[in-house]
């Protein structure tokens, strides 16, 4: 990354071009690997383009740190290869389950956070950090109803998750936001107590309401800019914690590059403003 943290951008294909010729001091782009685990072909082609002139995270979203079995063998070793391959200055995963006994689902499923999941998960990622030869970051998830059993809180999850298997974390802000409104808790509490030095990277995000419910259930859906309560949680966290890499995470009702790039000049100076506080 930058020597100094600064704000990326998830990669498009519709953005390629834009983005290769971005001139952004300090300008990154996060893909999710799973787009890019093939032979060969344009998608490659591309991506080493863009790395040619900027850092690249890989953000995955299919390893399944918490379901009940290892992740699956054939896919890690893909992984690996696009890490071997890009040399990502970031890598993350999702604290969240996607698969079982054979099935797959395109969600990040939640679980209750006992000692038993504490200890496969860490299982889990040791596999992956050893499989990729580096630490990764986990992230946060978004909560939409409480579950029962759980024997720790969230926050002290993930800093034993961390502990045990060395692993960072991810923060995504809009996840803190919508489940502190889905579940009734404080979002500003969360971000407070937020283990900082543990904190790799930040993501922003656009959420929406349920089509359904209505705002009595927020959906972390990545298809509007981030709003204005998460962007005053993020101001809240970078005054605590300094500057970490942030990412502005779209992948709905697609705007314009141009647009994006203002959302992510937004984050650039929450950024900056904080290392000019510190100067």
């Amino acid at each position: 990354m930058h020597a100094t943290p600064s704000a990326g951008l998830g990669l498009k294909p519709s953005h390629y071009a834009e983005a290769l010729a971005a001139p952004a001091d300090g300008l990154w782009f996060e893909v999710h690997p799973e787009n890019y685990m093939v032979a060969g072909g344009p998608r490659l082609r591309w991506l080493e383009a863009i790395r040619a002139r900027h850092p690249l995270s890989l953000h995955g979203v299919a390893l399944s740190l918490a379901s009940d079995a290892a992740p699956d063998a054939a896919h890690l070793a893909r992984f690996a290869s696009l890490v071997r391959r890009f040399e990502p200055t970031l890598v993350s995963e999702h604290l969240a389950w996607s698969a079982a006994q054979g099935a797959y689902f395109p969600d990040l499923l939640p679980f209750p956070r006992t000692d038993e999941a504490l200890a496969r998960i860490v299982a889990n990622v040791g596999r992956v950090q050893d499989a990729l030869g580096r630490r990764i970051a986990i992230e946060n998830p978004s909560h939409y109803l409480a579950l029962e059993g759980h024997d720790w809180d969230e926050i002290d999850f993930l800093a034993e998750l961390e502990r045990r298997s060395g692993c960072g974390l991810l923060l995504d802000v809009n996840n803190v936001f919508v489940s502190a409104r889905n579940l009734g808790g404080s979002a500003h509490a969360t971000i407070d107590a937020f283990p900082g030095e543990l904190v790799m990277e930040v993501h922003l995000a656009g959420h929406s309401a349920d089509p359904a419910l209505g705002p009595a259930l927020l959906v972390d859906s990545h298809d509007a800019p981030v709003a204005p309560e998460v962007w005053a949680l993020y101001e809240r966290l970078v005054a605590r914690l300094g500057p970490r890499p942030t990412l502005i995470e779209r992948d709905g009702n697609l705007p314009a590059f141009a647009e994006l790039m203002s959302e992510r000049a937004t984050a650039q100076n929450v950024l900056r403003g904080t290392l000019a506080e510190a100067a």
